[in-house]
């Protein structure tokens, strides 16, 4: 045999050693990130069913059903609403049920995949139902959640079908996890931290990255504008938030994001159900809609001040919403 014929059958002969090398050098990667991913995934989903079901707690209400409602609905199925109820029970306001700090009712639409949001003004002169007039703010000091909900659907004429109750500290761990928040502060502006600290956090003007004590002081401020205006901002934060917790850079921190939420958070919304709003998640085009009730504000003869809404504003309002739920538009002025 020639020397061309040996190195001929020689490159022969490693070609499928060659095709070998490469085929292990790409699959076992391929394959342990395939595993690893799946491995997480699985975690994830673990960790996220034990946070929802330590977070579950009923409404307490006949039948769980809104009084509001002719049938049980499921946001698998239906156009479901959320009261969104946000409170501090720092260990420096140490009550049994605190008052309320921020409410928002948010309708879920599944033909239009869109969502509206309302913030409803703390200080709003409402009639807590078994309690008279007063601020809407005081219903979850009289009665927790459940009197939330019911003084929501006695103002508005809408059925809140689910609550989410989190707490400051949900809402602090949310924005460090995900490595803060890039948002457009809007004044300078000196407010306390969840502690209660005075000054402790100083924020000027501009466009800039907020941890989750500076974004949830400027969430919280009422110094430096109207009800009206921080309810907009509120929303504004939660948008932010919203849209950078579903990023492709926060999915490795959802075990944290789950873990520190789950444990600072009730909510009689089951595993199950939860997981039927990654519809509205994953649609990219999502449109969330803020909606907000005119009115004005100013001392009462009790000598407290109270945010008066506009009638003929809570009425378009209410039929909006219900209107998203495919409910029928309400002819009845209160």
């Amino acid at each position: 045999m020639s020397k061309n014929s040996e190195n001929i059958s020689r490159v022969k002969n490693k070609k499928p050693k060659s095709r070998k090398k490469i085929f292990f050098f790409i699959i076992i990667p391929l394959s342990i990130l395939l595993i690893t991913t799946v491995s997480y995934g699985a975690h994830v989903y673990n960790t996220a069913q034990e946070a929802a079901d330590d977070s579950f707690e009923k409404i307490g209400r006949d039948g769980e059903k809104s009084a509001l409602r002719d049938e049980t609905v499921t946001p698998v199925e239906d156009n479901v609403s959320v009261l969104i109820i946000g409170v501090d029970d720092s260990e420096t306001r140490k009550e049994n049920n605190s008052r309320s700090d921020t409410l928002m009712l948010a309708t879920f639409n599944k033909e239009e995949k869109d969502v509206n949001i309302v913030s409803i003004p703390r200080d709003s002169y409402v009639n807590v139902p078994g309690y008279g007039y007063t601020k809407i703010n005081h219903a979850h000091a009289y009665g927790g959640h459940r009197k939330s909900i019911e003084t929501v659907e006695n103002f508005l004429n809408v059925p809140v079908d689910y609550f989410v109750k989190l707490n400051f500290e949900a809402f602090i761990e949310m924005v460090d996890t995900i490595g803060g928040i890039e948002f457009d502060v809007p004044f300078e502006m000196s407010e306390l931290d969840s502690d209660d600290n005075q000054d402790a956090i100083h924020l000027m003007p501009g466009y800039q990255k907020l941890n989750g004590e500076e974004a949830l002081a400027l969430a919280r401020t009422r110094k430096y504008d109207s009800d009206f205006e921080r309810g907009k901002r509120q929303q504004e934060i939660i948008q932010t938030i919203m849209k950078e917790t579903a990023s492709a850079s926060s999915v490795l921190k959802l075990d944290d994001l789950i873990t520190s939420v789950g444990d600072n958070m009730n909510t009689n919304l089951t595993f199950n159900e939860m997981k039927s709003f990654l519809s509205y998640g994953l649609n990219t085009n999502l449109t969330i809609n803020s909606i907000t009730m005119d009115g004005e504000g100013g001392k009462m003869d009790d000598g407290l001040w109270y945010y008066q809404v506009d009638e003929q504003s809570r009425s378009e309002v209410e039929n909006e919403l219900r209107e998203h739920l495919d409910l029928p538009v309400s002819t009845v002025q209160k």
